[in-house]
């Protein structure tokens, strides 16, 4: 008798990043089995709300779609489901539309950032110009909307309240921080706002629309709000040793857009005159780009900045933010929920360990 190529709970687990030892035992193959469902679900539904019947934004709208992606915001809400109802058709629902304004958002941010690439392709807005890709974010956003729309007042508040704090989020790390601001705290709160508000309401939209005791929804929440920080942190640090064969991004994409991430932050904070002298060295090179130099004149300070122990000091703050989602789950009940949410904050901090 040969084995079945795809164990009950692997793919899952290959999407969470971990082996599939959390969904050995009836228990827990059951659960595996019934998330794998629920993303057929979502991914066949995923196909037909991204579709437009102009031909441009249909082809526009279908783009980063098409190219992929781990679908982790669905998972973790129909993760977080399975402590109450399940794959309720409202779940669903949730789990497409959340997955919507990501795709949405991918639009606005590639823009705002100057990114040339995404998941492996060129950026939308290097495809088909700026204004397109801005106005095909809006449209995913309308789509998303329009599946919260069918939930009631709950739904509607959740994805109002979600997209608030991912234009806050943006319009923040667009500005900078103030005189009186704290760049460091500044920065958390913005990667929070960016990527945790929209992590916390998968997670927490698991809870609400499967009827889990609503006890629950406030701990995932904050569990999906830390693991987006902590999952931002972490691609700081990894950005700057990116292969961009794999990951489809040059190193240091943000810094030598201007955008400032942990690292640069923290060797700002630093007195010391090596650690100045690198931070003017950036700024400059920063400066240059900006004036059309080439990027790559910023690939020698950037390799100090992976060795400096700013990077290191960085990745340990990922992982204590991790640690913090993962306490954060303490009121769930002991069961394959919990460990596998557990699992995945703990292979999110060691994939730049």
């Amino acid at each position: 008798m040969t084995s079945s190529p795809h164990p009950p709970g692997s793919r899952l687990a290959s999407r969470l990043g971990f082996s599939d030892r959390v969904f050995i035992g009836p228990a827990g193959r059951r659960v595996a089995r019934t998330i794998e469902d629920g993303l057929e679900l979502v991914e066949t539904g995923l196909a037909d709300d991204v579709r437009v019947a102009d031909p441009l934004a249909d082809a526009a709208s279908r783009y980063l779609y098409e190219a992929g992606g781990k679908r982790i915001r669905p998972v973790l809400t129909l993760l977080a489901a399975q402590l109450g109802d399940g794959n309720t058709p409202e779940v669903i629902d949730v789990a497409k539309a959340l997955e919507i304004t990501h795709l949405g958002s991918l639009y606005h941010d590639d823009v705002m950032d100057g990114a040339d690439r995404r998941r492996g392709v060129p950026a939308a807005h290097a495809v088909w110009g700026n204004n397109i890709a801005i106005l095909t974010g809006d449209i995913l956003f309308s789509r998303a909307s329009q599946l919260m729309s069918r939930l009631g007042e709950r739904a509607i508040r959740l994805q109002a309240d979600t997209f608030e704090r991912l234009v806050l989020g943006q319009m923040h790390e667009t500005l900078g921080p103030q005189p009186d601001d704290d760049p460091i705290a500044f920065y958390i709160q913005v990667l929070a706002d960016k990527t945790g508000s929209l992590i916390a309401a998968a997670t927490q939209g698991g809870v609400i629309f499967s009827n889990a005791p609503t006890e629950y929804e406030e701990p995932l929440r904050v569990y999906g709000e830390k693991i987006g920080v902590a999952f931002q942190l972490l691609d700081d640090v990894i950005d700057l040793s990116a292969k961009p064969e794999e990951t489809g991004k040059v190193p240091g994409t943000d810094l030598r857009a201007g955008v400032p991430t942990m690292p640069y932050l923290l060797l700002k904070a630093q007195k010391d005159a090596t650690a100045e002298d690198l931070a003017a060295r950036i700024d400059d090179g920063v400066a240059l780009i900006a004036d059309g130099a080439d990027p790559a004149i910023l690939d020698g300070p950037l390799d100090e900045l992976r060795d400096h122990p700013v990077t290191q000091k960085t990745l340990e703050l990922a992982h204590a933010w991790t640690q913090e989602a993962i306490d954060a789950l303490r009121p769930l009940p002991r069961g394959t929920v919990r460990e596998a949410l557990t699992r995945f904050a703990e292979t999110l901090a060691e994939r730049s360990s």
